[in-house]
């Protein structure tokens, strides 16, 4: 922030911060919990439909396979707060494994043999640095061009996934240099290491909202980002950086999909931003900016890697998730508009 705004303004935004980040303790720390009971009451049905749900090996298994989700919906949550959405995401966490394995196999004798541009070690972060270049790109559509940024973003969802598919010319992948795949694949005291990431990432984020004075922003801006603005918040920098950042999380979402899975496939995150704006929404992030906290989204990214886990041991076909990710978009979004007190447009 700057000096530059009248006391007024600055109080009115620093307010505005605070309602969002720790706001309403009455009803948005009620919001924040709301899916916990949830969550214990798929933990009933699903033991109930297979006592192999509680144990031990299921239920890391829940918690390993929201990982990679996980870290999208972070990154779309604190996207959203901030007032825009990125689409891109899902094919970041494809592309940027792709061209940064494209970059590097050479060195492994893969399919470009003979054409050493980088080494192994620096595929993790050329990978993060693409998802990085992803997001600063829809900073520059969106906030310098003033592109529509829905329309922007869901175009280089296309352009991306069309790039990852040419890059691999439709085919999965393999041969992962071992720099690569260790986080995906390595356990830390017995735990699989992305177990342990995931929630630090999400715990670290909502650090940075609540304590922060640029995180408590990002509600501010969300809000109003005039009143932002007049207040001496810096809105462009800030919400340019946190696409940016939106952009590394899913890029590294992809490091521990690919390690966990040993390739990289060329439909890699394909259909997955129906179940980020899913749990994003059931989470209680609003669609609007400035409301929700991680919390919330995480506990979304929960409940619906549990909701697909009880319908797996439960013999539902797999098919009929994608129904189920709309459905519960769609009773989220008509839940928030009866408890929030909003008017609509």
């Amino acid at each position: 922030m700057t000096g530059t705004a009248s006391p007024p303004a600055a109080d009115a935004v620093e307010k505005a911060s605070v309602r969002g980040s720790r706001p309403r303790i009455d009803v948005a720390r009620r919001r924040d919990f709301s899916l916990v009971p949830v969550i214990f009451v798929l933990g009933v049905i699903g033991f109930i439909v297979s006592p192999a749900f509680l144990t031990q090996d299921n239920l890391i298994g829940v918690v390993q396979q929201s990982t990679e989700l996980g870290l999208l919906v972070l990154g779309e949550a604190l996207i959203l707060i901030s007032g825009r959405m990125d689409l891109s995401l899902e094919s970041t966490i494809g592309l940027a494994p792709v061209l940064a394995l494209w970059l590097v196999m050479p060195a492994h004798g893969a399919r470009f043999a003979g054409l050493e541009l980088f080494p192994a070690w620096t595929a993790v972060p050329l990978c993060l640095a693409v998802g990085a270049a992803v997001g600063a790109t829809n900073g520059f559509l969106i906030l310098k061009l003033r592109v529509n940024g829905f329309i922007a973003t869901l175009g280089m969802l296309t352009m991306l996934r069309g790039l990852q598919v040419g890059i691999s010319e439709g085919r999965s992948l393999g041969n992962v240099p071992e720099s690569f795949a260790y986080l995906g694949k390595a356990d830390w005291l017995g735990i699989p290491a992305a177990v342990w990431i995931c929630p630090a990432l999400f715990a670290l984020g909502g650090a940075v909202l609540g304590y922060l004075r640029h995180g408590r922003a990002l509600y501010a801006i969300g809000g109003n980002p005039e009143a932002a603005r007049a207040a001496g918040v810096r809105v462009d920098r800030i919400t340019w950086t946190v696409l940016a950042v939106g952009g590394v999380l899913a890029a590294f979402a992809g490091i521990l999909y690919t390690g966990h899975y040993g390739a990289v496939s060329a439909s890699q995150g394909n259909g997955w931003i129906f179940q980020v704006f899913a749990a994003a929404v059931i989470g209680g992030i609003s669609l609007k900016g400035g409301r929700g906290t991680l919390f919330g989204a995480f506990t979304g990214v929960l409940t619906l890697q549990l909701v697909i886990n009880v319908m797996t041991l439960g013999g539902v076909p797999p098919l009929w998730t994608q129904f189920l990710n709309g459905m519960i978009i769609i009773i989220a979004l008509v839940i928030s508009r009866f408890t929030s007190g909003e008017k609509q447009d």
